[in-house]
């Protein structure tokens, strides 16, 4: 993993969603708790499960003893329907506006209308492709949703550059065979570090040196400093 400064060159960015251009985990912890209490789960050993994966998986995970389907439907009809508190990530707005929307792609665990609920409470543009929890059979860390993104796209998955603050992206993008830009603390150490091509703070440590309507060439400061 670059520590000091990394120039990458791809052909399309593929987002993860939350954490990476919306912050939306106090809104999501908040729900998950008062599901897990609900059931009798940790509330904590919920929420550190939930990172990168679909409620329905989730629920696998942590209550495998209930129903799946009937647990993810009660989570997500709140997710669908509560965004409060749903901001930014600092440097998306800007990052988004720098590219061609034929350069770039959402790839979210959550569900669709979730995702566009919480990218219009967060004032971020809508990408003409989003992968959501309904068009996959495997979520991550299976690589099938960062695929099917390079595919309508039209890019191959080796000239793709996936932006993931969870391990369990991250090991999606890898099983895809692409290059991957981790954010924020949770990636920052640990074994997770060999499979980042580079690591930085937030989206304001990217800097969008050549934006073409065929390629993208970004600069990568891990401290911030652009």
């Amino acid at each position: 993993m670059a520590n000091d400064g990394t120039t990458l060159d791809c052909d399309a960015i593929l987002f993860d969603l939350d954490g990476v251009l919306v912050d939306s985990h106090p809104l999501i912890e908040r729900i998950l708790r008062a599901w897990a209490a609900d059931r009798g789960v940790d509330p904590d050993v919920a929420v550190a499960a939930s990172y990168g994966r679909r409620d329905i998986d989730l629920v696998r995970v942590v209550a495998p003893t209930l129903d799946a389907e009937v647990e993810a439907a009660w989570i997500v009809e709140r997710e669908e329907r509560d965004f409060t508190g749903v901001v930014p990530i600092p440097g998306a707005a800007g990052l988004l506006a720098a590219l061609s929307s034929a350069r770039w792609a959402i790839v979210t665990s959550g569900t669709r209308r979730v995702a566009r609920g919480r990218l219009r409470a967060a004032e971020l543009p809508e990408p003409v492709y989003m992968i959501t929890a309904e068009d996959v059979i495997e979520g991550k860390p299976a690589p099938e949703g960062y695929l099917r993104a390079a595919e309508l796209l039209g890019v191959a998955p080796n000239r793709c550059l996936v932006v993931e603050d969870a391990e369990s992206g991250v090991r999606a993008a890898e099983a895809a065979g692409m290059r991957c830009l981790g954010i924020g603390t949770a990636l920052a150490d640990g074994g997770i570090g060999a499979a980042l091509d580079a690591w930085a703070t937030d989206l304001r440590s990217i800097d969008p040196e050549q934006v073409t309507a065929e390629h993208v060439r970004l600069n990568i400061h891990p401290n911030g400093s652009n």
